[in-house]
C-alpha cells in the first residue's frame, strides 16, 4: 500500500533593479527582479522545499548549495526537474497535487498564474489540474507590503511506494 507524505515549502527573495522576474518560470515583466544565486524563482523553491520535506530528503539549499557557482543563474524549472528525479529515486509514486500561494504587492500576478501553472506542471510533470496557484497582496503590510521582496508558500501530497 502506498504511503501518504505531505510537504509545506516557503521561500522569500528581495527585489532588486537589473534583473529579470522569473516566477514559477514565467519571465513577468516589471521594473525589477528577485534577487537570488540562481534565477530566484520564489515558487518554484517553495515548491521544491515542499516536495523535498515531503520525501524525508531536506531543502533546496542542501541539494543546491548557493555556494556552488554550478547553480548560478541556475534555471530553477530545471532544478525542479532535478528534484522530482531525487524524489523517484527516493520511491515516488505520485504527486497527487500542489497548492501554492504568491505573495506580492507588485507587480500583480494574478495573469500570469495559468501560464506558471502550465510551465510547473511540464517540469513536474503532472496534469496542471493538480497544481493550484493563489497570488495575495499583503495590503501594504511588511516588506512585500513595501514592495521589497516576494514570497511564496507551498504544501504538496505525495505517495511513496509502500
Amino acid at each position: 500500500m502506498a504511503e501518504l507524505r505531505i510537504g509545506h515549502g516557503f521561500d522569500v527573495h528581495a527585489l532588486v533593479a537589473e534583473r529579470p522576474l522569473i516566477i514559477g518560470g514565467v519571465t513577468i515583466p516589471h521594473e525589477k527582479g528577485l534577487a537570488g544565486h540562481s534565477d530566484a524563482d520564489v515558487l518554484t523553491h517553495a515548491i521544491m522545499d515542499a516536495l523535498l520535506g515531503a520525501a524525508g530528503l531536506g531543502d533546496i539549499g542542501t541539494h543546491f548549495p548557493p555556494t556552488q557557482e554550478t547553480w548560478r543563474d541556475a534555471d530553477s524549472l530545471e532544478l525542479l526537474k532535478t528534484v522530482v528525479k531525487k524524489l523517484k529515486q527516493a520511491g515516488l509514486k505520485e504527486i497527487v497535487n500542489i497548492d501554492a500561494t504568491l505573495m506580492a504587492q507588485q507587480p500583480r500576478l494574478a495573469p500570469h498564474l495559468s501560464a506558471m501553472r502550465t510551465r510547473l506542471a511540464s517540469a513536474v510533470p503532472v496534469v496542471p489540474e493538480r497544481i493550484s496557484l493563489k497570488a495575495t497582496t499583503t495590503e501594504y503590510l511588511g516588506f512585500v507590503g513595501r514592495e521589497e521582496g516576494i514570497a511564496a508558500s507551498a504544501v504538496c501530497l505525495i505517495t511513496l511506494h509502500g
